[in-house]
């Protein structure tokens, strides 16, 4: 049990890792995280089950994501529809795309090999490896692209538009390119997730990407909530704490015998709680120093 808890929160972890990119970066609240998610799933498992190699089939997943992110990109850049609308445009529209590439609304993977079946371990044991190596080439690739030059300038745009002109970053030049970028590469990594996680539940489905950006924004709330006053490193490897203590919550609630039908439920309601806690911690120390 605690070994496919952790496993789940390891990949669950990529799409926080891919959402950090937009929502704390770029301050950039995206709706397509809803739309490329489930859509990685779809065209991975489509791919894997007309007999592709699972590896080509995620590659192909992680595309798909990126295009997606670029039409929410370009919407916003060029055709200057607001950052939200944007997203869900493109997320609605994945839906459609799904039931085109797999021709129904779920798709299962029965009978066919995945990417953690290519390890000598038994199951839960290769679902752990798969997303812990995974999760360490995502954070080992942010952590090298950020050290860049295009990196830096990337953070800047984002920290403070104002500052990163006076450092010579255009921020405006060719209509948004940092935007443009970062919706890119977010959403890329938001697929490669839904086609991780759908790999290791068996099946795609076309309704898998409802809510599954407050289980983003969970894993890395928790993640700051916990610790604080990091390095870029380190805050990228709360993500994934938070990821699996999330997870950990998730199953302590279904422990308790609450209905699994009401999870979405209970992913918001963590997820303010770790929203609020930041609050209600100034405003009790705030208390306590005014009482001394």
């Amino acid at each position: 049990m605690i070994l496919s808890i952790v496993s789940q929160g390891l990949v669950w972890a990529i799409l926080g890792l891919g959402i950090f990119m937009t929502f704390r970066i770029l301050n950039f609240p995206d709706m397509t995280t809803e739309g490329s998610f489930p859509l990685g799933g779809a065209v991975a498992v489509t791919l894997i089950s007309k007999g592709i190699n699972p590896f080509l089939a995620t590659a192909a997943a992680i595309l798909a994501g990126c295009l997606a992110g670029m039409v929410t990109g370009l919407l916003y850049t060029k055709g200057k529809i607001p950052t939200l609308l944007s997203g869900i445009l493109v997320m609605t529209s994945c839906h459609s795309i799904m039931l085109m590439l797999m021709g129904r609304a779920n798709l299962g993977l029965l009978g066919t090999k995945q990417i953690q079946d290519f390890l000598p371990f038994s199951g839960e044991l290769n679902n752990l490896l798969t997303g812990l190596i995974f999760v360490s080439l995502v954070i080992t690739a942010l952590l090298f692209f950020l050290d860049t030059k295009l990196g830096q300038a990337y953070i800047a745009t984002g920290d403070n538009p104002d500052m990163a002109r006076s450092f010579g970053i255009n921020t405006g030049r060719m209509e948004g390119r940092m935007e443009l970028m970062g919706l890119v590469l977010s959403n890329g990594v938001i697929a490669l997730a839904g086609a991780l996680i759908a790999q290791q539940e068996g099946y795609a489905d076309v309704s898998r990407g409802i809510g599954v950006i407050v289980v983003g924004l969970a894993s890395l709330i928790i993640g700051e909530v916990l610790f604080t006053s990091l390095t870029l490193a380190e805050r990228l490897l709360t993500i994934v704490v938070g990821s699996i203590f999330y997870q950990f919550l998730i199953w302590g609630v279904i422990a308790l015998g609450f209905n699994t039908s009401y999870l979405r439920l209970y992913s918001a309601v963590i997820l303010a709680i770790c929203l609020m806690i930041p609050t209600f911690k100034n405003k009790f120390f705030k208390g306590v120093k005014l009482s001394k």
